[in-house]
């Protein structure tokens, strides 16, 4: 049985988590951090906004504030030695990305503080923009068939397009974490907001939100239907159409949860509020550490 005075122990827990997802989103609006890009002072990854595999080669690949970073033997490389302030990312294909943010500010050839919509064919090497420079800032990137999805920060609104990127059109606005769609039903569209689930069926032109769902502050959709979330409390959560709930783990204890990739319904990537990143290959049931940032680096 749960006492009254436990259920108040709980909201507060849950409101102090939902303060600081909110709280670390308005700061990552800000602009790239200073940084001392030296080998002897690396700052590491940074606060990590994005994770996915390059089915090129199976690799795991992390973004965060201080570039993008290729995940082996336990270790971040980062890709080209580039510290552009990496917010949306997604890979879309074997060795392309598509990424948003600020570059870093040391670049020389930075022409504005926000860098739009971006694109990489070559695993993160090089970028080339594809629209929206100087105007968006995307904090969620998902591709679902021929239909990108974009949460821009600076409007507050969802943004989609329909010919990779180049072009788009602006639809609903909603405070959200994060996004989920799937390419065999395009059109129906999922928004975490840390407060709960929100739903559109009209590919973001309105949204309704989900009865009696969870704080979820990350969401992901890897077959037509399944939906797997991280909670505020980090309890890893699963639904067939978002009407009823089953948790199947939880993240290890350590930080808030930030970042959720389903590559598929079993192989799950995480990350949390310490820059750690995680893998499970069981649906969330059990987790390894791919990534633990040293002590030494300042990650945010």
């Amino acid at each position: 049985m749960i006492t009254p005075a436990r259920k108040l122990q709980r909201r507060g827990r849950t409101a102090a988590l939902l303060a600081a997802a909110f709280a670390l989103l308005a700061a990552c609006s800000a602009s790239g951090p200073d940084q001392n890009t030296t080998a002897a002072a690396d700052p590491g990854t940074g606060h990590l906004h994005g994770l996915g595999v390059d089915p090129a080669d199976n690799a795991v690949y992390a973004a965060g504030h201080h570039g993008v970073f290729r995940l082996t033997g336990k270790k971040a490389a980062r890709v080209a030695d580039r510290y552009q302030d990496t917010m949306g990312f997604t890979v879309t294909g074997p060795s392309t990305f598509l990424a948003s943010g600020h570059p870093s500010p040391a670049d020389p050839e930075a022409r504005s503080p926000h860098l739009g919509l971006i694109r990489s064919t070559d695993a993160g090497r090089t970028w080339s923009t594809l629209s929206a420079e100087g105007e968006a800032d995307f904090h969620a990137l998902e591709q679902a068939g021929s239909t990108l999805y974009g949460f821009d920060s600076q409007s507050g609104k969802l943004w989609a397009s329909t010919d990779g990127g180049r072009s788009w059109d602006q639809r609903a606005a909603l405070p959200l974490l994060d996004l989920a769609a799937h390419p065999q039903n395009p059109h129906t569209v999922w928004a975490a907001t840390g407060r709960g689930l929100e739903h559109s069926t009209d590919a973001g032109r309105t949204f309704r939100a989900v009865p009696a769902a969870p704080g979820l502050v990350t969401v992901d959709e890897p077959e037509p239907g399944l939906l797997i979330a991280l909670a505020a409390d980090g309890r890893v959560i699963s639904s067939r159409g978002g009407q009823t709930w089953t948790e199947s783990g939880r993240l290890p204890e350590g930080g808030e949860p930030t970042v959720l990739t389903a590559v598929t319904a079993q192989r799950l990537l995480a990350a949390d509020s310490t820059d750690t990143v995680y893998e499970s290959t069981d649906a969330g049931r059990t987790w390894a550490v791919l990534h633990r940032p040293s002590a030494a680096a300042d990650n945010h």
